[in-house]
């Protein structure tokens, strides 16, 4: 059904048609776009635009219409241009010309974008409960791990020891982040552009503030070219899923490292690994690396959206049409790929006696001599060149820094007395880092303890949110 012709003299090409056509994506906005409409009526009737009557009459063919999308008996056909003009088109087959009524006072320019905007508020809330859910499954494999040293890497070096429950819980940290940005998201774009019309404002909705209201919006955009025009609400969820993406690949490029037979470090279970077609003992971390692999059409997405955006002049252009399916994809992606993820974290086996084996490989001790050093009073500079000196020794006898004698210690310098023997170890190097964000064996603990705490308050509020959410859409 066309919403719009009157002034033309022949209608579109066929490829005209296909090229415009949109509804075969868009339609995913349609319980959206049914509930701004049903505010938007709600403004006809307070505007005394149309009756109280006709505005009964066209919610109700509203709500029902809601429910014939939801069951599937409503859907677009080869007659649709997007969205809108599918749902006029289902809403006039029930009222007649009355349901043509609804396009008084709106514009497809101020109506997508509402709609729009409500589909992100609802999926961002969605990928934001799937992350903390994945918070939540790393915060228990990092409980599991509070006494499991393993080598921390720098460069994909040996660097220091530390407790394998530290380097799990700094995904926490990131994810978390994530969910901050959606959060950050909903309080800067909860703000209702309805009422723009195509670019003016309208004349027939001379209070947008209560359409707004209505639909769980804090307000209204302050101008109606910026409001009909604008899509950095859109860069920016795109920039966050993009962000998750990287989050999510850096878990799976480690898993993927960690589940090798040069690591051994992880089992990841059955369930979620898969084999190969021709090599029967192969036993893969196909879903490490899709977390890894799916982080690139995430940014893909994030950089096509930026691109279209590029020096768009004035109000809206058509151009505009190419936002949706960045963002469709990137929630789809993130939607199937977080449960995936979320159930290898939980049911991975962890080795501690594999990953603490090697943990004084590569002469990881070399800051602990540096440090004895300092607190004995050496400017650091000069006690870096002394722990230097050492490892130099150790390599040339093929040995590691816990090895070297009393006596060799002290031919490389004096202060280096016997005392320092008891920091040589794993576990002396790991307590002797007591701040609230090192790796001692209570640091972390407390870390933990903090991270839970925070994604207890997350899921708290983006259960609140949510459940606002749908009773708005259920109003």
């Amino acid at each position: 059904m066309a919403l719009w012709g009157g002034r033309f003299s022949q209608g579109p090409t066929e490829s005209v048609a296909a090229l415009s056509r949109s509804v075969h994506f868009d339609w995913r906005l349609a319980p959206y776009d049914i509930r701004v409409n049903i505010a938007h009526v709600h403004g006809l009737v307070s505007s005394a635009v149309i009756s109280a009557k006709d505005g009964s009459a066209i919610e109700q063919a509203l709500r029902e219409l809601a429910q014939e999308v939801a069951n599937g008996k409503f859907t677009y056909n080869e007659s649709d241009e997007d969205v809108h003009s599918a749902i006029e088109r289902g809403l006039s087959s029930k009222l007649g010309a009355l349901g043509g009524a609804i396009r008084a006072g709106r514009s497809r320019n101020d109506l997508v974008v509402t709609d729009f905007k409500l589909y992100l508020i609802d999926h961002l809330l969605e990928v934001a409960s799937a992350l903390s859910a994945l918070v939540e499954a790393i915060n228990t494999q990092a409980s599991r791990n509070l006494s499991s040293v393993a080598p921390g890497f720098t460069h994909l070096q040996h660097a220091q020891p530390i407790l394998f429950g530290h380097e799990l819980a700094k995904h926490s940290h990131g994810l978390l982040r994530d969910v901050d940005r959606i959060s950050d998201w909903l309080e800067r774009n909860s703000f209702s552009p309805l009422g723009s019309g195509a670019l003016a404002g309208s004349a027939l909705q001379p209070h947008p503030e209560a359409s707004a209201e209505e639909l769980g919006f804090i307000g209204i955009l302050g101008n109606s070219i910026d409001a009909t025009s604008d899509r950095d609400f859109v860069a920016e969820a795109l920039f966050i899923f993009a962000m998750i993406g990287i989050h999510l690949s850096r878990i799976g490029e480690e898993f993927t490292l960690w589940s090798t037979s040069e690591f051994g470090w992880v089992t990841i279970a059955d369930a979620y690994s898969t084999g190969s077609s021709i090599m029967p003992q192969k036993k893969n971390p196909d879903i490490a690396e899709l977390a890894r692999g799916k982080s690139g059409r995430l940014v893909g997405n994030l950089t096509s959206m930026l691109v279209t955006l590029k020096g768009l002049p004035f109000a809206y252009n058509r151009d505009l049409q190419e936002d949706k399916e960045p963002v469709f994809d990137s929630v789809e992606t993130l939607l199937v790929l977080l449960p995936a993820l979320i159930g290898m974290v939980e049911t991975a086996t962890f080795h501690p006696e594999v990953m603490s084996a090697g943990v004084l490989d590569g002469h990881s001790l070399a800051t602990e001599v540096a440090d004895f050093l300092a607190k004995g009073g050496m400017p650091f500079a000069q006690a870096h060149e002394a722990a230097g000196e050492c490892v130099k020794l150790c390599e040339k006898l093929g040995i590691e820094l816990h090895e070297l004698s009393d006596e060799q210690f002290a031919s490389i310098n004096v202060a280096l007395v016997p005392a320092l023997r008891e920091k040589l170890s794993a576990q002396g190097a790991i307590e002797s880092r007591q701040s609230s964000l090192a790796t001692s064996s209570q640091s972390v603990l407390e870390q933990i303890e903090l991270l839970n705490s925070e994604n207890s308050l997350a899921k708290s509020w983006i259960s609140s949110e949510a459940s606002r959410f749908v009773e708005m859409m259920g109003k």
